[in-house]
Order: structure tokens, then sequence, then C-alpha cells
């Protein structure tokens, strides 16, 4: 199951069942867009943040690469008109303050700036080690369909459409089952060693060796985790 899993602040590599390693991370997160957009937009929640990004435009704020080149492409290098080529970047050139820029545009703005940075890193890590398939998760998703589109974009447009942007049907659960499945698990793997241990002591003479305990559990290559929760 090689695979890069993107959350908060850090990048997992993901070779199989416990065979994981940080790798990388960025301090440019969900944590960002709430706090400067709290300073920019005075909204007081991450979802009310959100739900103003809905009805604004970025254009109106965002430098493009076609404000740049009289509406046209940028062939030479690959890059499309639409493209962003500075974000924020019209605020430099306009003599406007911060009142004049309606808070829906600003919030949408800071949104494309935050998901094509986690979506580029991201993708930039996922290179290093030839991988293909990078999963998202953390609080800035949440199942947001707006913000996980950006993201998806950025990861195509960065990896000209090899890298794949996967999100978990029920990433909210993520961080319980896997406190759960680690518990669990350690759980068995001392009760076999104290077992295995009173065994041993039991039918043989002491001698000087080292026990490990065996690994329990196989991999599963799924492309989405299913959560179910049982209640009594």
């Amino acid at each position: 199951m090689d695979c890069l899993v993107a959350g908060a602040n850090f990048l997992l590599k993901v070779d199989g069942d416990g065979l994981f390693e940080r790798v990388s991370g960025t301090s440019i997160g969900g944590g960002t867009f709430w706090g400067l957009g709290n300073l920019l937009t005075k909204c007081k929640s991450f979802d009310e943040l959100l739900e103003l990004s809905h009805r604004g435009n970025h254009r109106v704020i965002d430098m493009l690469v076609g404000d740049i080149y009289g509406g046209m492409d940028y062939s030479k290098v690959g890059l499309p008109s639409r493209a962003i080529a500075s974000s924020f970047g019209k605020a430099i050139s306009e003599d406007k303050e911060l009142d004049d820029y309606k808070p829906e545009d600003i919030a949408r703005s800071l949104l494309r700036m935050i998901s094509n940075n986690i979506g580029q890193i991201s993708y930039l890590n996922a290179l290093r080690f030839g991988l293909k398939r990078i999963f998202f998760g953390g609080f800035f998703i949440r199942g947001q369909s707006y913000t996980m589109d950006t993201i998806s974009v950025a990861v195509n447009f960065w990896s000209k459409g090899e890298a794949k942007a996967m999100f978990l049907r029920h990433e909210g659960f993520l961080g319980a089952m896997g406190a759960f499945v680690s518990y669990d698990k350690q759980r068995l793997d001392d009760l076999l060693a104290k077992e295995s241990l009173q065994l041993q002591v039991s039918t043989s003479p002491p001698v000087d060796t080292d026990y490990q305990s065996p690994l329990n559990g196989e991999s599963i290559e799924n492309e989405t985790i299913n959560c179910i929760i049982h209640t009594a």
C-alpha cells in the first residue's frame, strides 16, 4: 500500500501496515486559513469563513497569468491564462484598502492559496518517492467539496495527471480509529508476549535469548476506508 498521507503539519510515506515515516510537512494549512480569515474578514468560525468563500470571486484579488500576458496563455511554459500567477497579487497594483474588497472575495482567494500550497507540496513529496496516490485528511478537508476540488486540481496540474488526490469517506473518524487499532494491537501483542513467556518458563530451562513478539495484521490495499460504528 505505497502512498502518501497528507494531514495537519505532516506528510507520511506509508509502505504497509505499521510501516510509515514522516517525510515532510507544512505550517500552512487549515489553521492558517482560519487565522488569516479571522483577521481579514472578521469571521469568527471556520465554517462561517468556508461558507463565505463559496460566494466569492478570487479573480478580483489574485493576479492571473492572463493579467500579465494580455489575456493570453503563456504557452511557452504551459501556463493557461486562468492559472494564478500571484495570490493576492492585484492588491499590490490597485490603490485600494482592505475595506474596498469584499470579504467573500478575500476568503475565496485565501482558500485557493492554501489549497494550492497543500496540493503542490504533497505532489512534490510524492514525486520524491515515486508515489501516485495521495490521501488527504484533517480539519481543513472535512468532506468540503470545494476544498477537495481545489486540492485535486492542484495535484492534477502539477503532476500532469500522473498523481491522484484521494479523500477518505469518513476521515473525521480516522484519528479515533487509529487510536483504537493501535491500542487493541498493543494489548494483543502484550498478551501474546506474556503467554509465550509463561509457557517458556514452565517448559524450558533458562537460556540467554531475547524474546520478540510476532507481528500481527495484514495490509489492506483499499482505495477508501469505511468506518462502521456499532451502538449498544
